[in-house]
Formats: C-alpha cells, sequence, structure tokens
C-alpha cells in the first residue's frame, strides 16, 4: 500500500514540475533536472512524508498546484526575495526602525536620501514633501460674517469652542493633538467629493482635488508631531472616536449640502486654530510650558535648523493654519460667486 501511494505521489510530482522543465520545446539541461529534483524533494519535506496528502494532488490537481507554487516551494524561492528586498533597504514604521519585509510580489521599497546624501529616515513623507514654512503670513486677517450662511458658520465655531475650552483648558499640547484629529478630516472629505464628481461628470477639478488632499495631509503631520509631545489617554483616545465620527458625517452632509457653508466654517476653525495656537506660544514664553526640543520628525517636516524647539515647531504649525485658513476662505468666496472650484485655479502647494 505505501509503496503504490508513493508511486502515485512521484507521478503527481511529475506532473507538477514536468510541463516547466521537460516541454517539448525546450531540451532540459542537466542542472535544470537537478533543481528539479530538488524541489521535489522540498516538496515531499514539506508535506511531512504525508503520502496521503501527497495523493491529493493526484485527486485535486488545480488545488495542489496551487498550494505547492505558494506555499512548498516558498522556502525555494524566499532567500532571492530577501536578497532582492534587503538590497533595496527598507522601514518598518514611521519612526525610522529599520527592516526588511519579504514578499511574493517582489514589490520593494527604494532606498531614499536626504539632500546630503544620508540616509532618509521616514515612511510617512518622502524628502520631495517637505518645506520652509512661511511664518510671515498675516495671522491676524479675518472674514467679517455678512451673509446668513456666513454668520451661521461663525456662531457653530464659536459654540464648538466652548466645550473646548473647558475640557482642554491650558493643556495646549493634549489640545493641539487632540484637535488635529479633526482638523485633518474636512480636507479629506472636500477632496474626495470632489474627486466622485470629476468622475461623474468627466471634468478636471482645477487642481482643488489635490489641494485640500495635501491640506489633510498636513493637518495630519501636525498630529504625528504632537504625538511625540503629549501622549493621548485612555479616554481621550475614547473622545476622538466619538468626536470624529460625529463630525465626519457633519462636514459630509454639509458638504453636499453647501460647499460654501462648509468651507466658511473650517476657515473660521482655522482662524480658532492660529487663536490656540498664539495662546500655546504665549505658555511657552511665560516658562508655564517646557520648551523642550523640537521632535525628529518636526525638523525634516519643516526642514528646521539644528537646535530648534517645540516653540519653533508651534511657529510653523500656526503659519500652517494660516495658509489653511486663506484656502478655505477663498473657496468658499468662489462658491459665493456663483462658479465652481474648477474654475479658479488650486493654491497647491501654498505652504
Amino acid at each position: 500500500m505505501m509503496t503504490r501511494n508513493a508511486t502515485r505521489a512521484a507521478r503527481s510530482m511529475i506532473w507538477l514540475v514536468g510541463p516547466r522543465y521537460f516541454s517539448a520545446s525546450t531540451t532540459a539541461s542537466a542542472a535544470v533536472a537537478a533543481e528539479a529534483t530538488s524541489k521535489l524533494k522540498l516538496i515531499t519535506d514539506a508535506y511531512g512524508g504525508n503520502l496521503r496528502s501527497l495523493a491529493a494532488l493526484v485527486v485535486f490537481p488545480e488545488g495542489g498546484v496551487r498550494n505547492a507554487s505558494t506555499l512548498a516551494l516558498k522556502d525555494v524561492d524566499e532567500k532571492k526575495v530577501e536578497d532582492k528586498t534587503g538590497s533595496a533597504g527598507g522601514t518598518a514604521s514611521g519612526n525610522g526602525e529599520k527592516g526588511v519585509l519579504t514578499s511574493y510580489w517582489g514589490v520593494a521599497p527604494k532606498k531614499v536620501t536626504k539632500g546630503d546624501g544620508t540616509e532618509w529616515s521616514w515612511d510617512c513623507f518622502m524628502p520631495w514633501e517637505t518645506y520652509k514654512s512661511d511664518t510671515t503670513i498675516d495671522l491676524k486677517k479675518h472674514h467679517v460674517p455678512a451673509t446668513l450662511l456666513d454668520k451661521m458658520a461663525y456662531w457653530t465655531v464659536k459654540v464648538l469652542r466652548w466645550p473646548t475650552d473647558i475640557f482642554f483648558q491650558k493643556r495646549y499640547g493634549c489640545r493641539a493633538m487632540m484637535l488635529e484629529t479633526v482638523a485633518a478630516v474636512p480636507g479629506m472629505v472636500g477632496g474626495m467629493l470632489l474627486h466622485c464628481k470629476s468622475l461623474r461628470r468627466f471634468e478636471h477639478s482645477g487642481g482643488w482635488i489635490k489641494a485640500l488632499l495635501e491640506e489633510a495631509e498636513n493637518e495630519r503631520m501636525h498630529l504625528m508631531t504632537f504625538m511625540e509631545v503629549s501622549k493621548p489617554r485612555w479616554y481621550e483616545r475614547a473622545l476622538v472616536f466619538a468626536v470624529q465620527g460625529v463630525f465626519f458625517n457633519a462636514y459630509f452632509l454639509a458638504y453636499i449640502v453647501s460647499p460654501k457653508l462648509a468651507h466658511r466654517v473650517v476657515g473660521y476653525l482655522e482662524e480658532e486654530a492660529i487663536h490656540s495656537y498664539t495662546e500655546f506660544l504665549k505658555e511657552l514664553d511665560e516658562g508655564n510650558i517646557e520648551n523642550v526640543p523640537a521632535p525628529a520628525i518636526a525638523v525634516d517636516y519643516w526642514q528646521l535648523p539644528p537646535g530648534s524647539t517645540l516653540r519653533d515647531v508651534v511657529m510653523v504649525v500656526r503659519a500652517d493654519e494660516a495658509h489653511h485658513r486663506d484656502v478655505n476662505h477663498f473657496a468658499s468666496d468662489i462658491h459665493y460667486q456663483g462658479r465652481e472650484l474648477r474654475e479658479a485655479r488650486a493654491p497647491v502647494g501654498y505652504h
């Protein structure tokens, strides 16, 4: 019985590797035949000598071929994949921890370097996405609410600020970290809806999809930065789930009903963010908050000079918020003039 099963298993193995190595169009060399024999032994060992499992290849040839190609032959090709990915290098996370990930698909990350030739430490953004923030921007600009929708947007933001002040008080590091989890939502929602609109209407967006997604990514980088300064407590994480869920859906509906209102709300939210970061700077200057060294991620993202501190980070983040204020008020003004965003070139790269 064992001899019969072994014979059947051997036949199945010949059937499995035969078409590849012993085709009519190509005469197999001695080296190829030896490789086939080696793979046959590996497959046999992979099944642990279980002849019943090997015999199943004859009954279910398609399943057997698929399993053998992705599992049993894995050990044979694994070293080649490791060599391929290892030579390119890779990072396991955004904080620069190195690790090599093998992949059946052979999609290996490319080695990225800084301008001075040193290795790039981050996966969450690339060197060409970094910039020097324009901190000379006018921080006092304000859109005076004139229409009904403007007043609705303005007072909505003022009402939302009240519970925020009560909850965070003067914990500005934690406040910044938590609010950035919400601030990154509008750009993503607006960009997503404009993307779908562009697909439905077979038309360009004027660059506004990219501009809004760029805003969302910038706000997310604010969060990644302040995570290095302040760690959220368990109840603050739970609060993020609730607030983000409510705000995402509310803003989604508002943007569908009235984009001019949605962008105006964000414009006023950014004005409040400027005020909050200004208060943050006052606390740093008065010594109530320790002016610790700037996180490494902030130094690379905003191209800050060596020796930069938390105060420098807050300065560039505040400038970012001022730019987002301008973009969203501008977008709202376009809609108020009865035009669509695509009719005005988007301020892509406006930092």
